[in-house]
This record gives structure tokens, sequence and C-alpha cells, in this order.
């Protein structure tokens, strides 16, 4: 990489364009999601996903549809393989960076801001596409959104009001934290100088289109009593219980590590650049729902999604201050640039990605630091431990066996690993698992796991221990220090029908 302030001319086509540059680059991170995604195990929200996919619907109790439609189209492609199934969160994560350097060759930026861009979202973006959740899909829309919205402030035509609504309705399909990008939107509409497009029949083409791409899921919320706003308000009440939401500042730089600065620079691009007045609209992307999360105390991801269009701005900053400088100042901070950048993407990378080997001292480190690895250990060990109880049991309890499971990861590893095994579908109460109701006619014994005794004894008349969780390198996560204990259980006090009415959980 050229580290010099001043960039050779643009080629306009063939394999070193500056397009086909950044192609590459963005290319590169789903090599190294190949490479390195499959060398633990499937998360347990994977679990959950996978196990959505199978039952495509027009909206789940957890999230939109978007996610688990991707993961379909990932078993009937890849089936279940691990990598297969992550392939699409890493697709999308490299179109965000891909469409993070474009902003900025659009600004007027030269192939070292078009890079610096890129390069900034990247350690986020790895994080994101190493696994199969909506994240990487929300934080694509969000930079699609704000790309679409830049090629309007560009060219003033009109007609991308249409791509800007279908944008924010794939955003709705996939995660409801959209309305708050489209909030800014609306406020950067009515604070510039696009408040002349409110008589355009296209902005309102856009409006349309975004109702309709998303009406599927809103007649799914209305047949089901807006079951997710049950779940969205009992998982807000919890993370603020138990204090994911009171670092939101501080996540803030966590997110963004060495690249705030080029974050801040970029704000200051769309609101005091006089270069920048006609973008302006694009600050208030970020802005607004900086602002909405921070009073709505959500979690400090959330709003990783607005910094890439603060990063267009902010690289297209530094590249015209270093072209001012002279070539020894340029090379030096440009040096220390590339390696703030560079160091960002490694930092990550090596608490992110499952690089280290599970028994490693940096193994055992990145899990202390990011216990999304733990959750991705023992998967298999459990349902193994799992079928060996039920091959424990008398002949005739196996024949009426169900297994219940307290979380959706304990259920999507049962439904995943357990045909091998001859186990029959898990039984769970959590988010849409709960929807899909108990079988008929219901177990009368039950391998249950991720309660407690006091559940087991409270509902059911006669309880054993049948095992206990565990994982062949011995990785604590909630599998094995939550409620290790895997019951035997007999008799339940009460119907099944009443039962299963109090046993709706969200998580």
């Amino acid at each position: 990489m050229d580290l010099q302030a001043a960039d050779p001319p643009r080629s306009q086509s063939g394999w070193t364009s500056d397009v086909a540059l950044l192609v590459y680059l963005a290319a590169a991170t789903v090599v190294i999601h190949l490479f390195t995604g499959g060398r633990y195990g499937f998360h347990r929200d994977e679990l959950a996903t996978l196990d959505d996919a199978r039952h495509l619907a027009w909206g789940y109790v957890a999230y939109p549809p978007v996610t688990p439609f991707f993961g379909r189209v990932s078993l009937a492609l890849f089936g279940t393989s691990l990598t297969g199934f992550r392939f699409f969160a890493a697709l999308a994560a490299a179109g965000s960076v891909l469409l993070t350097g474009l902003m900025a060759r659009e600004f007027g930026g030269g192939r070292t801001s078009q890079w610096m861009a890129a390069v900034a979202p990247i350690p986020f973006c790895l994080l994101a596409g190493n696994l199969m959740q909506y994240v990487a899909f929300d934080y694509l829309w969000w930079v699609l959104l704000a790309y679409f919205a830049m090629r309007l402030c560009t060219t003033d035509d009109r007609r991308w009001w249409v791509a800007m609504g279908a944008a924010i309705g794939l955003g709705m399909l996939t995660k409801y934290s959209m309305i708050f990008c489209a909030a800014g939107l609306v406020t950067g509409v009515l604070a510039t100088h696009l408040r002349r497009h409110l008589q355009s029949r296209w902005l309102w083409l856009g409006v349309a289109c975004s109702l309709l791409i998303f009406l599927p899921n809103l007649i799914w919320q209305v047949q089901n009593h807006f079951v997710s706003l049950d779940f969205l308000r009992h998982i807000h009440e919890r993370d603020i219980r138990i204090g994911r939401t009171r670092d939101f500042l501080p996540d803030q730089l966590e997110i963004n590590l060495l690249a705030a600065p080029i974050a801040i620079l970029g704000l200051y691009f769309y609101f005091f650049s006089a270069n920048a007045s006609r973008w302006r609209t694009l600050g208030w992307l970020y802005v607004i729902p900086f602002i909405l999360f921070l009073l709505a105390r959500g979690r400090g991801y959330y709003l990783a999604p607005a910094y890439p269009v603060l990063f267009a701005g902010g690289a297209v900053m530094i590249e015209r201050f270093l072209r001012r400088l002279s070539r020894p100042w340029s090379l030096s901070i440009s040096a220390v640039i590339w390696l703030a950048l560079i160091s960002d993407i490694a930092i990550i990378g090596a608490v992110a990605l499952p690089i280290a080997p599970i028994d490693s001292r940096w193994g055992k480190a990145a899990m202390q630091k990011n216990d999304d690895l733990a959750e991705e250990i023992g998967w298999p060990e459990l349902v193994e431990t799992v079928a060996g109880i039920r091959d424990s049991l008398p002949e005739s309890e196996r024949r009426g066996l169900g297994i219940l499971a307290g979380n959706y990861g304990e259920a999507g590893a049962i439904n995943l690993y357990g045909p091998r095994y001859g186990l029959p579908t898990a039984i769970c109460g959590t988010n849409s698992y709960w929807k899909r109701g108990y079988g008929d006619p219901p177990p009368e014994t039950l391998i249950v796991l991720g309660v407690s005794r006091e559940f087991v004894e409270h509902y059911f008349e006669q309880s054993e221990v049948g095992g206990r969780s565990w994982n062949r390198h011995g990785v604590a996560n909630e599998e094995t220090t939550r409620h290790p204990d895997i019951f035997v259980c007999r008799r339940l006090r009460q119907s099944w029908a009443e039962f299963w009415k109090g046993f709706q959980r969200f998580g």
C-alpha cells in the first residue's frame, strides 16, 4: 500500500482500478472467514437460527425473517457445513467494507482515502461476519442506505429514493432497529436541502416500497399478537438489569478502537466542511441513531452500522490534509494511521475469530475477552451425553421419550446432532420453539437439560440426575456452569397444556 498522500490518477477500468482493488480487499475478509470459520463449532445463537431456517416464516419471536432465510439458502447450498452456514454473513460484512470504500470514492477521495475508509470497519465486520446472526445483515442495510443517500445527494436523481426505500424495508426485515436509521434519514431530509424532495413522487414511492417489503412481517406480527414486542421488552429489561447497557459511550470507543479519530473527523466533514455541504444529510444518519440509542439505553454495538458513513467522510478529510503536508510529514503520519488500522484488525482477529487452538493460552485468553467463542464449544458432547442417558433407560421408557431443553442452544444442538443417535426433536419453551409445541401425544418420560434442580422438583413427581454437561476441552461456558445437571424426569404434576402455557420464555 502506497503511503503517500498524493495518489496516482485513478484507473477507470481493468484489474487494477480503484473499484477492483476495493473488491479484492472486501473479498479478502471473506477468505479469512472461509479459512477460520469452521475451526470451533456452531454458536448457540446460530443453532437457533439454523433450526428456524428449517421452519421458514415471515417472522420469528427473536428476529424478522431475513437471517433465517439466508440460513435456509445456506442449508440448501452447503448442507450443515459450519463454514457454509456462515458464508452469507461473511459476504454481507464484506459488502459493507466495499460500500464504505465506494462512498469515499464518490466524495472525491483518492485511492488512499478509499482504502482507509474501507479498512476502518474491517475489525467489526470480521466480528459480525464470523457468526450467522442478523448483525452482519443489519450492518449491510445501514451502509447500503447511506450509500444510496450519498448517490441521491451527489446526483439529485430522485429515483434513488426507491432504492433507499428498499434498503429500509430489507433492514426492517432483518432487525427492527433500522427504524432508528430511518429516523436519521427523515431528520436529514427536513434539516437540509433535501426538503424540496418532499413534493417528489419518487420519495413517496420509496416510502411505499419500504412499507411493501416490510408488510409480510407486519402481518405476521399482527397474527401473533406482536410477540416480538414482548421479546424486545424482556431482552431490553434483562440487558439493563445485568448491566449490558451502562457502558454505551465507552463501547463506542471499543467498537472503533484506533479508528475512532477517523469517525470523529467524519462528523466534522458532514457538518462543518464547506466542500461536503451537499452530503450533510448523511451526518444525521449517525447523530439521530446515536441520540436515540443513548436515550433508549441500547447496547453499544447497536450503533456500529452507523460508523462506516463517518469513516468515509473522515478518510477523505485525512487525505486532503495529508496532501497539504510536505512529503516526509505526509509519509510519517500515513504510516502511523495505517499501523493503527492494521493493529485494530490484528487485535480483533485475535479475540473474535476462532484462530487460536482451543487449549492454548491464547485460546483461553480470547475466550475470556470474547465469551462467544466459548459458546461454540461442546455441543456434540452435550448431545452425545443425552443419547447415552437415553440408552440407559428401559426400553419401555424410550418409546415415549421426550427431550426438554431449557434454552434455544440446547434445543438447536439436539435437533442438529440428535438424528445420528435417533433422538427425538427437542421440546423448548424459548422464543419460536414455544410456538412449535410439545408434540402429540406428549412425552411420558423426559430428559431435561438446561434447568435447575428446583425446576424439575417443582414440575415433576420424580426426577434424578442422569448426567452432566461437559466438553472435551474443559471450557467453562453456559452449559457447564449454569445448569450442568441433566435430569431424567417422570410424571408431570399438571397437564401438558397447563404446563406449556406457563413455560414460554424469551432469551
